[in-house]
């Protein structure tokens, strides 16, 4: 897996301050995406162990970490971003992980990652319907909160 940057006190993405990481790779290709850049999975830097240690360490000082991209869930990245939550989550069990993703839950309910996530923003990027809604950057999104995978309440 590539990543484009991350930022270590990050106010926007998620409830509280966060660290959030941007991954390379989206086959969504929405109109209107605002990390055009971060597409293509080959482009950026590798997120080899050292980037992710110092990841995980910057987390200890805050209320969690958010992925977002191009898509954490894009099927190159699935694997390295699994492994990522599994270990934030054995490092910190009381804190939250947030992960936006162009696929829909009903898509990606099994995949093994969903387990450590407690929030999902879901649903591909629509330019043409906007909304006021927190943490989304379209109407169609859902911001869905998990447990073990499941979807516990829809916001």
């Amino acid at each position: 897996m590539n990543y484009d940057r991350y930022y270590t006190c990050d106010l926007v993405n998620g409830e509280g301050i966060r660290v959030t990481l941007f991954v390379n790779g989206c086959q969504h290709a929405c109109a209107g995406c605002h990390n055009v850049a971060t597409w293509d999975r080959k482009a950026g830097r590798p997120f080899d162990a050292a980037v992710q240690e110092a990841l995980l360490a910057a987390c200890a000082d805050h209320d969690g970490l958010t992925l977002s991209g191009g898509d954490p869930l894009h099927p190159a990245n699935r694997e390295a971003v699994t492994e990522l939550c599994r270990e934030f989550k054995r490092r910190y069990p009381d804190k939250t992980v947030w992960l936006w993703t162009g696929y829909r839950h009903e898509e990606i309910a099994d995949l093994a990652v969903l387990q450590d996530v407690d929030v999902l923003v879901d649903g591909r990027y629509e330019a043409d319907r906007p909304t006021v809604k927190p943490w989304r950057g379209s109407d169609n999104q859902r911001l869905l909160r998990l447990s073990g995978g499941q979807v516990v309440a829809e916001e």
